[in-house]
């Protein structure tokens, strides 16, 4: 028998890594950490980009029910003045704090006049600039009549789909551009009704 000249591999063994042991407190830190950039993130886009908002009434039916979830953008609006048309959501403006609203219950209606502009409601009918309004969003025609104003520079004036039964600019007068915080956008709940605003 010959012997194998070619030696026998041995076995390999692993080779020990030294590993520190991560401290519970460091763990602790770091992922508080990362909850602390993630709640400052959340809290730039709610102020600055995008907030959730809830219908508490039915002043906006047909066009939003009691119930409804919206995302209100609040991008445009530094790029841009509201529109006509636009569904804004707001701060209520002095007169309505003086109503007894708290400053932080956010209101939502339609934009209807635009500063420069006059309006008027009458025979059932919303004029702006003499025109009467073709408005197939509301719930029933107005059943008042408001003498022709002059919408003020910075101001809007804007009323609830819902005609007869909102408290809008008709009672309380116009709102200031500045109390705006965005434009209804998106509704996400119920989910049948989801889609664009």
């Amino acid at each position: 028998m010959t012997s194998d000249p070619t030696p026998k591999p041995e076995a390999t063994k692993p080779k020990a890594t030294s590993t520190v042991p991560i401290s519970p407190w460091k763990t602790l830190w770091e992922n508080f950490q990362i909850l602390l950039v993630a709640l400052i993130l959340a809290l730039m886009v709610r102020a600055y980009v995008a907030e959730p908002r809830f219908i508490p009434s039915d002043s906006m039916v047909p066009t939003l029910q009691v119930g409804d979830r919206l995302v209100v953008e609040k991008i445009s609006y530094r790029l841009h003045p509201p529109e006509f048309g636009d569904i804004v959501v707001f701060d209520p403006p002095q007169q309505l704090q003086d109503q007894g609203y708290s400053k932080d219950q956010a209101f939502i209606k339609r934009i209807i006049g635009q500063p420069g502009q006059t309006i008027e409601v009458k025979n059932g009918k919303v004029y702006l600039e003499n025109r009467p309004l073709q408005e197939p969003y509301i719930a029933e025609a107005p059943n008042y009549r408001l003498s022709p104003v002059a919408i003020p520079q910075g101001m809007f004036f804007v009323m609830g789909d819902n005609r007869n039964n909102s408290n809008d600019s008709h009672v309380w007068g116009f709102l200031p551009q500045d109390y705006i915080l965005g434009r209804a956008w998106v509704r996400f709940f119920p989910f049948d009704r989801l889609g664009k605003v």
